[in-house]
């Protein structure tokens, strides 16, 4: 007997409820502070408020994102109002008035505890103010958006080897530790630094009609097919130097499959057909390498990555997992292949049975192999956001009305 196809009208209910009920409730209801402003530093699993986290750039231009898209997709003043403020904070607040950019990071008085301007903050910013542009058709908002591409491109471009750097002081000058966290090299380039200016990228060339902008978001979808993909093992390279050497061998599953997306994504933007066609070769290729050695065959779930000497990292974070449904769906849509959308709908089931907290609500960050959360982990924080959650159930639930 052959498997069973994906039950599609299922499995949009249970999007659309998880989206609407669970996820964009919880961060309206328990991350708001409304004494000093914008968002709460962090927010632990039991809903313990840390405002003596530093509050992220990445966080607040995440929230923007998700409730300009909520909004702009679902309507609703609730999901507007939540929006509004996220973009109040990033650029009353996070923004830096006097050199440009975001701030790395500030306390809850607004005051920076790092002004750094990673380039990974400032592509966030494009991504969150464009959501923002496309949900309210607010020009100033697309003014700065197109701010933080050129200073992108003036400060980050790397014009020899193509590509960009990882960041750069509060007035745009040399960064002597570039790493965005402490499990990262501090290295030139980055597959994931490079992997968001593109998102961002991609969405700001929805509503600009720039020519430098889209050649500039070409070169970064060929950068990633002639040089952050190895194609004789269908993963992405992570670190590198200005020439594209690599600086590490380990494999993250979760990238993988996110950038296997986000890059049809992109290629569909551009409207070039011949390299529509090539992403999507590409793709499903990355999608195969992730379900043939990334998946945890008795559960469905997405393990977190794999060494250069092969020890597998066998913890599930919430956003592999809502990747690897988007990545997966999509390998299906673009390829035909029904096991890709069996593969998302086990990693769904798994998301639904270990990820959502049905005590506290939204999704548990960090869980241990055995799918037990981990208490030490935020539910909210510098790095703990609504927006991968969030983008699986818009981008579901509108590729499972596709016929």
């Amino acid at each position: 007997m052959p498997p069973r196809r994906v039950d599609r009208a299922a499995f949009r209910q249970e999007v659309e409820a998880e989206l609407t009920r669970n996820i964009l409730p919880f961060w309206m209801n328990h991350v708001v502070d409304e004494q000093n402003g914008g968002f709460y530093g962090a927010v632990t699993n039991d809903l313990e408020v840390r405002n003596d986290v530093p509050r992220s750039a990445i966080l607040c231009a995440r929230i923007l994102w998700t409730y300009s898209a909520a909004y702009r997709r679902l309507g609703g003043k609730q999901y507007l109002s939540m929006a509004d403020r996220a973009r109040d904070y990033l650029t009353r607040v996070l923004w830096d008035h006097e050199y440009g950019g975001l701030y790395w990071e500030v306390d809850c008085r607004g005051d920076p505890v790092s002004d750094r301007k990673h380039h990974y903050a400032q592509a966030f910013g494009v991504y969150g103010l464009t959501e923002y542009y496309r949900a309210t058709r607010d020009p100033e908002s697309l003014t700065l958006a197109r701010r933080l591409f050129g200073l992108l491109e003036e400060h980050g471009y790397e014009p020899v080897h193509g590509g960009y750097i990882e960041g750069s002081s509060r007035d745009w000058g040399h960064l002597a530790d570039a790493r965005l966290s402490h499990r990262d090299l501090n290295c030139r380039k980055s597959m994931n630094t490079l992997l968001h200016i593109l998102e961002g990228y991609t969405n700001l060339l929805r509503v600009a009609d720039d020519a430098r902008l889209k050649a500039q978001h070409r070169r970064l979808v060929e950068t990633f097919l002639e040089h952050v993909l190895d194609p004789r093992t269908g993963h992405l390279n992570l670190f590198f130097g200005d020439d594209w050497h690599s600086l590490s061998g380990d494999v993250s599953f979760g990238h993988d499959i996110e950038c296997s997306w986000l890059l049809c994504e992109a290629a569909d933007v551009q409207g070039d057909p011949v390299l529509r066609a090539r992403v999507r070769e590409v793709a499903t290729d990355m999608a195969a390498a992730v379900r043939r050695e990334g998946i945890d065959r008795g559960d469905g779930s997405l393990l977190s990555g794999r060494t250069a000497q092969g020890l597998v990292d066998a913890a599930r974070a919430w956003w592999p997992q809502a990747e690897a449904v988007v990545g997966f769906y999509n390998a299906y849509q673009i390829s035909g292949q029904e096991e890709f959308a069996r593969a998302a709908r086990r990693c769904w089931n798994y998301i639904q049975a270990k990820v959502v907290d049905r005590v506290h609500g939204d999704w548990f960050k960090e869980l241990g192999p055995d799918g037990t959360p981990n208490g030490a982990s935020y539910k909210a924080g510098p790095w703990h956001c609504p927006y991968h959650q969030s983008r699986a159930c818009f981008e579901l639930l509108a590729r499972l009305n596709d016929p």
